[in-house]
């Protein structure tokens, strides 16, 4: 299982604002990040699993929405996740 608790886990507690944040905006932006890496992944190697491509298409779909409910609340929290992913505009 490329996702164990353990794992999560570090995510929260890198991104959230406590250890045990789940549900803040930065949080499931990086765990939704990190779940899009190993898709991505996945589907250089299986180029015909559409399942996962749609799986992937919705992923992304979340992230993009979240990314725009962080900015519209709070643009320096926004800037900062941003920057700390990696991501761009």
């Amino acid at each position: 299982m490329y996702l164990d608790p353990a794992k999560k886990k570090e995510i929260f507690e890198k991104y959230g604002k406590s250890n045990s944040d789940t549900g803040s905006a930065e949080a499931q932006i990086a765990l939704f990040s990190y779940r899009i890496s190993h898709l991505t992944e996945h589907l250089k190697l299986n180029r015909k699993d559409y399942s996962t491509e749609r799986a992937l298409t919705m992923l992304v779909g979340k992230r993009r929405r979240l990314l725009n409910y962080l900015m519209d609340k709070d643009i320096e929290r926004y800037r900062a996740i941003i920057k700390t992913l990696g991501l761009r505009k």
